[in-house]
């Protein structure tokens, strides 16, 4: 019988009878033994490992596996992709790589992080027992024991305990990936506390229109500060993923952290610093505070990539073949434009192209006029934050009265940042 097979109340463990002594775990993880379990007696079943009756198969940068009855979704697929990169790139510069995957679904998460960012260890965990089968046949197609050492182990504990264990047991991880539902805030303490300093966390948002909003703050109240490396925008969620690279103490400029306001009169945002909260006005009301002005945050204002380890990131997909070669890959194009999106100098906020058109009465700009014109006047030295909105609709305007219908579609509402 394989001990790592036995089930015990509250969790999987390591045991094959309730006569095994207590010095049996020692070998193990502490953090994969529940503190209560160390206490008090425990009684131990075993549970058959078999595949999983709704068998689907699936592959993935070649990796095939089986999803079963797990949640699963194709279209999340460039979302792991980044994160592999991270992971690697991580792996490189600090020589070992452990990763704990909160929410592990079918397991193609730990199971990429093992087999293309060459993890030291993966601990993936995800509550519902039940696709304990679907993990172990995915995960098994990494050995489990190498050079005598653990490589992969898994466990069905709620996030948070198996985040609160670790950290009482003093096993940090350099990578945890919390890919949950809703919101991750409930989880951020936990996860900071587990999380090896300058580590990674890998946070997503499907409630709400920004990700790990809370971060900052949850960070602080715990004495360290987050600085973003990517964000990841999808539709098919709607999803948003956020990189986080973690640090020791204060956060060193508080320029960034601040409030958003949005004129619902004439679409204009701006930030405003904690000094500011009670001078907050909008241009096109003369000074007064007008009633169509909304205010959000505190919120991260400065940018959402860093443009350095994004081009690290786009060299490391070209050398797994993932991008270049000429084939322009949809990765490859999300990299760039992540990279040009990292300019410090690119304003917040977005301008909704389809209620500009409608007030000046013509038809919206193609993306690729209003691409080109940006591209233009950047040329230029010209900020974008300093020009002025009517020149920039005009100019692309212009471009699409004069370029061809072929340029593609209209498009209804433009996002910067």
């Amino acid at each position: 019988m394989d001990l790592h097979t036995a089930k015990v109340k509250g969790g999987v463990g390591p045991f094959a009878s309730p006569a095994m002594n207590i010095t049996l775990l020692l070998p193990f993880p502490k953090a994969l033994i529940p503190s209560s379990l160390l206490h008090r007696p425990f009684d131990v079943h075993l549970k058959s490992e078999k595949l999983s009756t709704k068998c689907q198969i699936e592959t993935e940068r070649g990796l095939e596996f089986d999803t079963g009855g797990t949640f699963f979704r194709r279209e999340s697929a460039t979302g792991r992709d980044l994160g592999v990169l991270a992971a690697i790139l991580y792996k490189k510069s600090k020589g070992n790589l452990r990763v704990l995957d909160a929410m592990c679904g079918c397991g193609i998460r730990s199971l990429r992080y093992l087999v293309e960012a060459k993890a030291d260890f993966v601990l993936a965990n995800d509550a519902n027992d039940e696709y304990r089968s679907v993990i172990l046949h995915n995960l098994s197609r990494v050995a489990r024991v190498s050079d005598g050492e653990r490589k992969w182990v898994i466990t069905h504990f709620d996030a948070n305990r198996i985040l609160a264990d670790c950290y009482l047991q003093r096993e940090f991880f350099d990578l945890i990936d919390i890919d949950s539902f809703g919101s991750d805030s409930m989880f951020m303490r936990t996860a900071f506390g587990a999380l090896r300093l300058n580590g990674l966390l890998y946070l997503t948002s499907t409630d709400g229109y920004s990700s790990g909003g809370g971060a900052i703050r949850d960070a602080a109240i715990l004495g360290y500060h987050v600085s973003p490396l990517f964000s990841y925008y999808s539709y098919h969620g709607p999803v948003f993923r956020v990189m986080l690279r973690v640090y020791r103490g204060k956060l060193p400029d508080n320029r960034y952290y601040g409030f958003i306001s949005y004129c619902h009169n004439c679409g204009h945002s701006q930030a405003f610093s904690w000094d500011q909260l009670g001078q907050m006005c909008c241009p096109c009301s003369n000074s007064r505070v007008p009633s169509s002005l909304v205010v959000s945050g505190p919120l991260w204002t400065g940018p959402l990539h860093d443009a350095k380890y994004l081009k690290e990131m786009l060299l490391f997909a070209e050398k797994l073949g993932w991008a270049g070669g000429g084939m322009r890959t949809d990765l490859e194009k999300l990299l760039n434009q992540l990279i040009d999106e990292a300019d410090p100098s690119l304003p917040f906020g977005y301008i909704k192209l389809d209620e500009v058109a409608s007030r000046s009465k013509v038809n919206s700009p193609t993306l690729r006029a209003m691409m080109d014109s940006i591209q233009k006047l950047q040329d230029r030295t010209l900020l974008l934050m300093q020009l002025r909105r009517t020149a920039l609709w005009q100019h692309a305007y212009g471009l699409q009265r004069s370029s061809s219908k072929a340029d593609g579609s209209n498009l209804n509402v433009m996002s910067a940042q």
